[in-house]
């Protein structure tokens, strides 16, 4: 048996294992005690489902439920992923059918107000025709008119970021004379939702007036029809206009086959595309507990020539395997290129300081995935476009240069070295700004015993009052005549640690400086190799003068 918080003398909760029972508030059908936590596992054979109804309830009314309170849990872990929801009031809970074969039944009383509690019953079902689904709390999964209790049980009203839907007994044949209808949406701020079949094999027949699927951008059937589908070819990936989407599975008298799987998802904050030069975005219902059975994904695709560097600004997810190490729950990937067919950037999971990541391209997906169980608080991540440029130095001169195609909305006054006056030149296809170190806002400091120029390059991105300035320190050891360049102010300053190195691969992979050009602007070392030569002469004319007298 579970701890209890219960009353000297008040037993309630425990281990439900019988194939069917029953169980209620403790003094039912009286007043149930204050102060009261009682806890009620229900666990059936494995590959069935547990299916509960509520024949009386009568709690303590609050709107947010937050004095006496019960909770339905998918699963044992009483986590938010797996919260069904929580009720409250005279209204009866639904009926569930579990996605698994263990569910969580919680009851909690405060120090004031009793009622006459609940009443609730279980039974073992056949997981056949119904659907898994685990999603975000408050909001149900359930089959109207009670269909979880019937073996070819389908339809529902599911209104989910995401889930997964199947026809009846799938992978087995489907019946005949069968009708189903999801609904699917309705949650608040919810966005367009996309339908994918994983799987499709029906009855075919000219005009689909045989079995069929047929799909609606609505939630009733006066909405515009988005498609009817049958026989073996799977349907095309479907996206509604509107937050609502009917899908309805019909056969008739004979003639089968194997039904279909299909799982949907909402746009909005669990699938984006940006294309800013910088933003932010984090994991769905963030800081709360992110749903189960997710696959969310965001895409960042900037202008050609930028790469795009992620800063982890929080993340925990679900921990590693302790069998294998691994990733192999909830988990967080990052994909060079916008695909996940792209290279792999980096997996992550659990807890972790994450050091930013820079993809090789101008696009970059994050996905992530998470299972039916342990939800946590997810991430937030911030990112920036990087402005790929070449930065080199002389004994006396930065030499910088940036394609234009990576900065092809800008005027060249809105790149400028220290201060506006030494803004870029237009030089070819590039923006090229090439100043002696005693211009242009630069200064000597003494960095880890060495002495190095530095100053600040600008890139202003402001749009009317919006102030969007990236900046970028530039920085030469003349003697070993080397530059590197570091973000200094970009995505949001006041969110990142520290500047973070922004050279290396992205120098290699930008164009290359021309060569040529950089050798004749050199002309520095050819004076100091002359000054040297002539102090030498000097040296040797004074030395011989000396001997003769």
């Amino acid at each position: 048996s579970h701890p209890l918080l219960c009353p000297p003398g008040i037993k309630c909760g425990g281990v439900l294992s019988a194939p069917s029972g029953n169980f209620s508030s403790p003094n039912f059908p009286g007043l149930y005690p204050y102060e009261t936590e009682c806890t009620w596992l229900i666990v059936v054979a494995e590959g069935s489902s547990v299916l509960l109804s509520f024949s009386h309830f009568e709690l303590e009314y609050h709107d947010t439920c937050a004095y006496d309170y019960l909770q339905v849990y998918n699963g044992a872990a009483r986590d938010q992923g797996n919260l069904l929801g929580t009720f409250c009031g005279h209204s009866p809970p639904p009926p569930f059918s579990s996605a698994w074969h263990v569910m969580a039944v919680v009851f909690r009383s405060d120090r004031h107000v009793a009622k006459h509690g609940f009443a609730a019953a279980y039974r073992k079902g056949s997981r056949e025709g119904c659907w898994s689904l685990s999603i975000r709390p408050s909001i149900l999964f359930l089959c109207p008119h009670h269909p979880c209790l019937l073996a070819d049980a389908c339809g529902g009203q599911l209104t989910g970021l995401s889930g997964e839907i199947s026809s009846p007994r799938y992978p087995e044949s489907y019946p005949n004379d069968a009708e189903c209808r999801w609904s699917i949406g309705g949650a608040s701020g919810g966005g367009p939702l996309t339908l994918v079949f994983a799987d499709f094999q029906m009855e075919g027949g000219q005009g689909c007036g045989f079995d069929y699927v047929a799909l609606f951008d609505g939630p009733t059937v006066t909405a515009p029809r988005l498609g009817r589908y049958c026989g073996s070819t799977r349907p095309p990936r479907t996206v509604s206009s509107t937050p609502h989407l009917l899908i309805i599975f019909k056969s008739d008298f004979n003639i089968g086959g194997r039904g279909f799987k299909a799982h949907f998802y909402s746009a909005g904050e669990c699938q984006e595309v940006f294309t800013t030069i910088k933003g932010n975005f984090s994991s769905p219902q963030y800081p709360s507990f992110y749903p189960n059975n997710l696959k969310c994904q965001w895409s960042i695709q900037l202008p050609p020539g930028y790469r795009v560097k992620i800063f982890f600004l929080d993340m925990e997810l679900e921990g590693r395997s302790s069998l294998t190490g691994g990733c192999d729950y909830d988990h967080l990937s990052a994909f060079d290129g916008g695909t996940e067919n792209g290279s792999l950037l980096g997996q992550w999971c659990g807890r972790e300081n994450l050091a930013p990541v820079t993809s090789r391209s101008n696009r970059l997906l994050l996905v992530l995935h998470t299972d039916r169980n342990t939800a946590k608080r997810g991430f937030s991540i911030s990112y920036v476009g990087v402005v790929p440029m070449n930065i080199s130095c002389t004994r006396t001169d930065f030499h910088i240069q940036i394609p234009m195609q990576s900065l092809a909305q800008l005027e060249r006054n809105r790149i400028y070295l220290g201060t506006p006056s030494c803004a870029a030149q237009v030089v070819g296809r590039n923006f090229k700004i090439h100043t002696r170190f005693d211009t242009c806002g630069t200064e000597s400091q003494r960095r880890n015993n060495t002495s190095v120029i530095v100053s600040t390059l600008y890139i202003n991105f402001s749009v009317a009052d919006q102030e969007d300035i990236h900046q970028y320190e530039v920085q030469c050891e003349p003697k070993r005549k080397e530059a590197s360049v570091t973000l200094i102010a970009g995505p949001d300053p006041s969110r990142l640690s520290q500047a973070e190195s922004l050279v290396d691969a992205q120098q290699r992979e930008g164009e290359a400086m021309d060569a040529h050009e950089i050798k004749s602007q050199d002309t520095s070392d050819i004076v100091f190799i002359s000054i040297c030569i002539l102090a030498g002469l000097l040296m040797v004319i004074a030395v011989v003068g000396l001997v003769l007298l």
